[in-house]
């Protein structure tokens, strides 16, 4: 335990800048998304940006991906989080559950990019990148992917698979090197239990409402 502690202190030590303004911007952003608050978005897109260059140095390809697909659809999710009907005041976005056949979606849509993503890595271990771990960044990649997703499209379950993309992004981090980025997820994890509940809550209010 002693050893861990030193491993996460020393590491917290050697956090260089770019890192530390990417986490900063990154629990940040989750803050707002739990708030629904569109400041989700700019604070997202700073993330992402810097996470682009230290997953592709860390030889997360998997997770590097991910935060250009994050940036995409921040710029997406923007749009249609700021979308109002004919009155210009009423949001065209509300928070709702799954239906079982989006359940269904959400499934193969995680399946798919985790065979695709796990596959890629599986060659890329091989070809160019050995320090790769296939299995473990394809698992939080494809759960990344499924979460933003159903974040720009306001839906509760979108919590769900941001849980599982910070409980495995805490350890596959932590072992290539970015002890703060670890931290980060953890603090992100936190966050992601109390915005399942917030955003359950408000998705029966709107539907009660209805």
């Amino acid at each position: 335990m002693t050893n861990l502690l030193q491993s996460i202190f020393d590491g917290l030590m050697q956090t260089g800048w770019v890192e530390g303004v990417a986490v900063i911007a990154g629990i940040v952003s989750v803050w707002y998304s739990r708030k629904e608050n569109i400041l989700v978005y700019p604070t997202g897109l700073v993330n992402t940006i810097f996470y682009i260059y230290l997953s592709y140095k860390g030889h997360l390809l998997g997770e590097a991906s991910v935060n250009l697909y994050y940036t995409i659809m921040s710029i997406y999710g923007w749009y249609l989080w700021t979308r109002k009907k004919e009155d210009h005041q009423t949001l065209v976005l509300q928070i709702t559950l799954s239906t079982k056949k989006e359940w269904l979606m959400q499934l193969a849509f995680f399946a798919a990019f985790y065979i695709l993503i796990f596959v890629s890595l599986t060659f890329a271990k091989a070809a160019f990148a050995p320090e790769a771990i296939p299995w473990a960044d394809a698992f939080a990649s494809a759960t990344a992917y499924t979460g933003m997703w159903l974040m720009a499209k306001k839906k509760v379950e979108s919590w769900i698979w941001w849980i599982l993309t910070n409980m495995a992004s805490i350890p596959l981090y932590f072992i290539k090197g970015y002890a703060f980025t670890s931290v980060q997820f953890i603090v992100l994890l936190i966050l992601a239990i109390a915005g399942l509940k917030s955003w359950y809550q408000k998705s029966k209010q709107i539907n009660a409402s209805h």
